[in-house]
């Protein structure tokens, strides 16, 4: 994945020896900030020119004299751990938003008034700071009306925290399953702009973004709603930057059960069709409401697609449907979505679409290409053959769960 750099090693190898270069002048009583500086100079050099501009900003702070000489700001900020105490209440628990894996989220208020999230990751150590930098890393990159965008980060002491807006209408998964979810917040017509939505973001990771960028960990938690319900891609942590002319990349499977491809849980080979496998079941759940994985018994779990599928088979639509709708939705568009998102969430990664022609597909642009969907051979198999197509294996047992690497995985 990497190229390799003057004197052998990797680039990631490279990261690793010099931040443990900056642990051991601090232990010595070397300047914190200083460490720090060198160490994030060190970390962008590697990602490219476009964020290279930024070295300045991280290196000397000199933001007057950028001005003076033209140069464009970047749309983020460097934030003081006292200004984030401030803006969070001292990081109150009447102001946290939710919690996770990683740490947990803080609703707050700066200084001008303007509503943030704040992201505190729990525990400092090498990794979590990798995952930070990867995330400030890909998120200083990437700008998109469905992608979440940065404010600014912090980095001070062991404090590592994450800014971004703040999203009023939480998270999707908050409207299926959550504090929300009786509301009914969520008509079809939201949902389809949310499943739109969030599918351009994820296309523009995969094929605009420089270099293209697989998520790993889509889920309905990470598709945040503006107030405007329009979705914002969340959650960068677990990302990977995808070198031009690879065709995939092998690491450690980090995610959530019930959204991973399966060639991704056994394997540990990513790449962008993992994500659409994941926004498959993302798009079940937001059809039907129900969660992506359904327990059938104390060892045994059914995913939504294997739930789904039969039923799609035998063109049952309206039992897929989300019951909080009423029968109030477009069946036309009902069906396209299911049958968009079982072609996603298919076993044989070589037969899933790419996002774009997810895009597409849910625009109902082209009128051939939905006409092509209920033809596609994985529903005109019967029932019971649908069941079985492609060797899949959507009932998981605690056993197979063992297997998967979860110690890994993020719970849902």
């Amino acid at each position: 994945m990497w190229k390799k750099v003057k004197g052998g090693g990797t680039d990631s190898e490279c990261i690793r020896w010099r931040w443990s270069f900056s642990l051991k002048r601090r232990k010595k009583g070397g300047r914190r900030r200083l460490s720090l500086h060198i160490w994030i100079f060190v970390y962008v050099s590697l990602i490219g020119e476009k964020v290279m501009a930024f070295c300045p900003m991280f290196c000397c702070g000199n933001v007057s004299d950028r001005k003076a000489r033209g140069k464009k700001q970047p749309p983020w900020r460097v934030f003081s751990l006292k200004e984030l105490h401030s803006a969070t209440n001292n990081f109150n628990y009447d102001n946290k938003l939710g919690e996770g894996g990683f740490g947990s989220v803080y609703w707050g208020q700066l200084w001008d008034g303007s509503q943030i999230a704040v992201k505190r990751l729990k525990v400092w150590s090498s990794k979590a700071d990798m995952e930070f930098a990867v995330e400030v890393e890909i998120l200083a990159r990437v700008r998109h009306k469905n992608l979440l965008s940065l404010r600014g980060y912090c980095a001070e002491g062991q404090e590592r925290l994450i800014v971004y807006d703040y999203m009023p209408n939480l998270s999707l998964v908050s409207h299926l399953h959550g504090q929300h979810s009786a509301e009914s917040l969520l008509d079809w017509k939201r949902r389809m702009i949310i499943a739109i939505g969030a599918a351009e973001g994820i296309a523009y990771l995969h094929h605009q973004a420089t270099p293209h960028i697989i998520h790993r960990d889509i889920k309905a938690s990470n598709v945040l709603l503006d107030s405007d319900f329009q979705a914002q891609v969340a959650d960068f942590g677990f990302a990977k930057l995808i070198p031009d002319g690879a065709t995939h990349v092998t690491t450690r499977v980090k995610g959530t059960l019930g959204y991973l491809a399966p060639e991704y849980a056994m394997l540990g080979k990513a790449n962008e069709s993992c994500d659409v496998y994941s926004f498959g079941v993302l798009l079940l759940e937001l059809a039907s409401g129900r969660k992506p994985l359904e327990k059938l018994s104390n060892a045994v779990k059914r995913t939504i697609s294997d739930w789904a599928l039969p039923l799609a088979c035998e063109k049952k639509f309206r039992e897929i449907a989300d019951s909080r709708l009423n029968g109030d939705y477009v069946e036309e568009e009902l069906r396209r979505v299911v049958l968009i998102a079982l072609i996603c969430a298919q076993s044989q990664a070589e037969k899933r679409p790419t996002m774009l022609e997810v895009v597409e597909l849910l625009k109902g642009d082209s009128k051939d290409k939905i006409s092509q969907l209920e033809a596609n051979e994985l529903f005109i198999s019967s029932v019971t053959v649908g069941h079985d197509h492609g060797s899949r294996s959507d009932i998981i047992s605690e056993e197979n769960q063992s297997k998967h690497q979860l110690e890994h995985m993020k719970s849902a």
